[in-house]
């Protein structure tokens, strides 16, 4: 069984816009897999629709997480709370509420398995308190918990926003441009992070990014877009700066920019593959 499973998903915005065209993809369970493409690729609009949080146009589509439908022919499923609590979602801009501490930020996550009364009380559980902490803990920033989330710098805020998926206890982490905002040594550790989630939790990651080179270094497996198309769909090591090249133009100095892992004497791969833009685009 598929973690996520995509069928002909396409999506115009009222301006006439096509954001998705015809998108059709199958990520496996216990895959972390980069998502890139230059600005306005469409990258941020198939992961909202992956979490249902954004419906299709309305004909022949289907997007299923773990085997059960999500949304189907531009419409989003009944259950999609239920099929939502599978799903870990990280915001480029971390999605924490300034005010409430750290605790309270990555306890939100144990809310869709609360009673009401405790939702609106906030009287969570010692065992749900034990697991924020612990979660806090796994991520390095355990000594914060009672810190409000707004002193936490950048970094801080992205690793909190990772721990709650943890305490939400999600099985897929969707993460959209996680370390867009976020200073070198920052990235790397919440790159890092994804991937001892990826590993040692054996969560399925879709992770959104702009460089290459954390693409080549994180994930194996890339899945390149453009202009709301799949353009490639193999190994991160062919992404050599020819192939970018060949698929984005002058739209690849974007994705090249401070990427010299990208080196063009790696290998390509029998997975790979590359569908040109152009003969898509006019199929």
């Amino acid at each position: 069984m598929d973690a996520i499973r995509i069928e002909r998903l396409s999506k115009t915005f009222s301006n006439g816009r096509k954001a998705l065209d015809e998108i059709d993809l199958r990520v496996e369970q216990g895959e972390m897999v980069a998502l890139i493409g230059a600005s306005g690729s469409g990258k941020s609009t198939l992961l909202r629709h992956i979490a249902g949080f954004t419906a299709s146009d309305a004909q022949p589509s289907q997007i299923s997480i773990l085997g059960r439908p999500i949304q189907q022919n531009g419409r989003i499923v009944r259950e999609v709370r239920s099929i939502r609590r599978d799903i870990g979602f990280v915001f480029q801009q971390f999605n924490l509420v300034n005010r409430l501490s750290v605790e309270a930020n990555v306890l939100i996550g144990a809310l869709a398995r609360l009673p009401l009364w405790r939702r609106l009380t906030g009287a969570f559980p010692r065992g749900e308190r034990e697991l924020s902490m612990s979660a806090l803990n796994e991520v390095g920033i355990g000594e914060h918990a009672r810190e409000r989330a707004s002193n936490l710098s950048g970094g801080q805020q992205q690793r909190a926003a990772l721990a709650r998926t943890l305490v939400q206890q999600a099985r897929i982490i969707l993460a959209d441009e996680p370390i867009a905002s976020l200073d070198p040594e920052s990235s790397r550790r919440v790159m890092d992070m994804l991937r001892t989630l990826n590993v040692e939790h054996q969560l399925t990651v879709l992770v959104s990014l702009h460089q290459v080179e954390i693409a080549m270094q994180y994930c194996k497996r890339t899945i390149a877009m453009r202009r709301g198309k799949v353009v490639y769909d193999g190994a991160s090591s062919a992404l050599t700066p020819a192939l970018l090249q060949k698929l984005y133009g002058d739209d690849a100095r974007e994705l090249l920019e401070d990427n010299p892992a990208a080196d063009s004497t790696q290998g390509t791969t029998s997975r790979a593959r590359v569908i040109p833009f152009d003969a898509a685009r006019s199929a």
